[in-house]
């Protein structure tokens, strides 16, 4: 593929795994003090055994704004929202927390990552933002076709 590779084009996962690890060397995301000892939502009965997950879900937080024109608070706890399980009754879906996906969205915005969306109300991603992400997915896409030549 010659250039213009972008978000899209790229698997999510492997994707994701880049851009966390992008944001982890890069160091500028702020971490609240909470990460080690929180839950992601009620629906858990324990907090995530990754260290490096807040890191995880910032990156999908920022490939789900970027795919799309505004999110909010509310959309991003839906889509980190899951199954819980309630015994004998069935399962319902349940909400992520707020707070952590508030909290990554209040870090993206201050590395510059994702701005407020002043008509629409939400979070957009920026055009430096937009740059890295895209950056990224092209070094992912390169990283992929070297496996495949390997194969």
């Amino acid at each position: 593929m010659a250039g213009g590779v972008s978000v899209r084009d790229v698997d999510a996962q492997k994707f994701i795994n880049a851009y966390a690890s992008f944001l982890k060397r890069q160091g500028k995301l702020t971490i609240p003090g909470f990460v080690d000892t929180v839950k992601t939502g009620v629906s858990r009965e324990l907090p995530p055994q990754n260290q490096d997950w807040f890191y995880v879900r910032a990156a999908a937080v920022a490939r789900h704004v970027y795919l799309r024109k505004t999110v909010g608070v509310g959309r991003l706890r839906k889509v980190h929202g899951t199954a819980k399980n309630r015994g004998t009754r069935p399962s319902k879906h349940v909400d992520a927390s707020g707070s952590i996906d508030r909290k990554i969205l209040q870090s993206l915005e201050k590395i510059g990552v994702v701005e407020q969306d002043e008509e629409k109300g939400g979070r957009r991603i920026t055009q430096s933002g937009q740059r890295d992400l895209d950056r990224i997915a092209q070094t992912t896409a390169e990283a992929d076709e070297e496996e495949e030549d390997d194969e």
